[in-house]
């Protein structure tokens, strides 16, 4: 059961479509009734989490900057963007790591612009490794609390973070299409 979790969260983590809260709360449940044991499975999920983002950090160490510079102009990623961009995630995107895990289809990109970005291995261990631990925490005691009522609870829970994520998403690119069209007005 707990190699099982681990794969399952490690490959939803890196970017495979895997149900990760679904799983996660479920086994909140079961540890509820008594069916699990709470310490192995959140170990298990951690370890899962840990694993898949730091995977998504080695891809995105490896290979990011030659994918940046291969096809960087077609989404017109200068030199000057990309080190602006670094240097923001070497001073607070950090912080989207752990708070990323939150976030639908975040967590996977987060990753791998930490590792694209150089952050020391040290910074990316500790944020990312404590956002893993409180999301899985945060996810295993919904399932725990809430009992029978876990699959209502989190698909409401899961409408709202994808509304947010979506708003969220348009926010962005609608400051992305400003700052661009600004940009080539003054060029």
């Amino acid at each position: 059961m707990n190699c099982g979790l681990r794969i399952l969260l490690m490959a939803g983590v890196f970017g495979v479509p895997v149900p990760d809260e679904t799983l996660i709360t479920f086994i909140g449940f079961l540890v509820g009734q008594g069916k699990l044991h709470v310490a192995p499975v959140w170990l298990a999920a951690v370890l899962g989490s840990c694993i898949g983002i730091t995977i998504s950090y080695v891809v995105g160490r490896l290979f990011g900057t030659a994918a940046v510079r291969c096809w960087g102009r077609y989404l017109h990623l200068t030199p000057e963007r990309t080190q602006c961009v670094e240097a923001w995630f070497q001073r607070r995107g950090k912080w989207l790591l752990a708070g990323g895990y939150f976030v639908p289809g975040f967590r996977h990109v987060t990753a791998i612009v930490a590792g694209t970005s150089g952050l020391p291995v040290g910074t990316f261990m500790r944020f990312a490794y404590a956002g893993a631990a409180l999301w899985v925490s945060a996810f295993m005691t919904l399932g725990y609390v809430v009992g029978e009522d876990w699959q209502q609870i989190l698909s409401t829970i899961q409408r709202h973070l994808f509304l947010s994520s979506v708003l969220f998403g348009g926010a962005l690119i609608l400051a992305g299409s400003i700052f661009w069209l600004g940009h080539r007005k003054r060029s």
